[in-house]
C-alpha cells in the first residue's frame, strides 16, 4: 500500500538553497489583488514553480502581514517580491528587464492557455488582476496580449489563486532551466 512521504523524504530546498537555486523564467504580477489569503497562496505557488520573483501592485498587500504568512506557510520569506504604487511604474520595469508581459483576462483577442508557446530564451511576467474586476484596462492595452485559461462549466472564471497555479504548471511544463 502506498505511503504518505515524510518532509524528510520530500527533499525539499531550504530557504538559502531556493534563494540561490535557478528560477523558471517567469513572475508573477498581483494587480490590485484584494484578498491576503489569495495573496499568500501567490507567494506559496510561486515557491513551488520557483517563480523568479512577485511584483505586487496598487491595493494589494505586502508581507510581512499575518494574513498573507497564513496561506504563505514562509514562502514569503523565499520568493523575492517589489512593490509598485502603480501599474505604469510596474509596466516600464518590467519592459526595462526584459520581460515579455501577458494579462490572463478572456478578452476578445485572448490566446488560449493551451495555445501558448513560451520561447526559449524570453522571460514572461503575467499579470492577475483583482478578484471582482480582472486586469486593469491600462495592462490589457499595455502588454503583448492576454492568455485565457479555457472553461468548460457554467461559471466564468476561476479563483484568481487557482488561475495562478494554472499558468505557472503551464508555463514550467512548457518550459525547461
Amino acid at each position: 500500500m502506498p505511503q504518505k512521504l515524510s518532509l524528510d523524504e520530500l527533499n525539499r530546498l531550504d530557504v538559502s538553497a531556493y534563494k540561490s537555486a535557478e528560477k523558471f523564467p517567469f513572475v508573477f504580477v498581483l494587480d490590485d489583488i484584494r484578498s491576503m489569503n489569495n495573496i499568500g497562496s501567490a507567494f506559496r505557488t510561486a515557491d513551488a514553480f520557483r517563480c523568479a520573483h512577485v511584483y505586487l501592485v496598487g491595493i494589494t498587500a505586502q508581507p510581512p502581514h499575518r494574513e498573507i504568512s497564513k496561506t504563505a506557510l514562509g514562502a514569503d520569506e523565499s520568493v523575492d517580491w517589489t512593490y509598485f504604487e502603480s501599474a505604469e511604474v510596474c509596466h516600464e520595469a518590467l519592459k526595462a528587464l526584459g520581460y515579455t508581459v501577458y494579462c490572463i483576462e478572456q478578452v476578445d483577442q485572448s490566446i488560449s492557455l493551451h495555445d501558448f508557446k513560451p520561447e526559449a530564451g524570453n522571460k514572461y511576467a503575467f499579470v492577475f488582476g483583482n478578484e471582482v474586476f480582472g486586469v486593469n484596462d491600462s495592462w490589457i492595452e499595455a502588454t503583448s496580449g492576454s492568455l485565457e485559461i479555457p472553461q468548460f462549466g457554467t461559471k466564468h472564471s476561476l479563483n484568481v489563486s487557482v488561475t495562478m497555479g494554472v499558468v505557472a504548471w503551464d508555463f514550467v511544463s512548457k518550459s525547461q532551466i
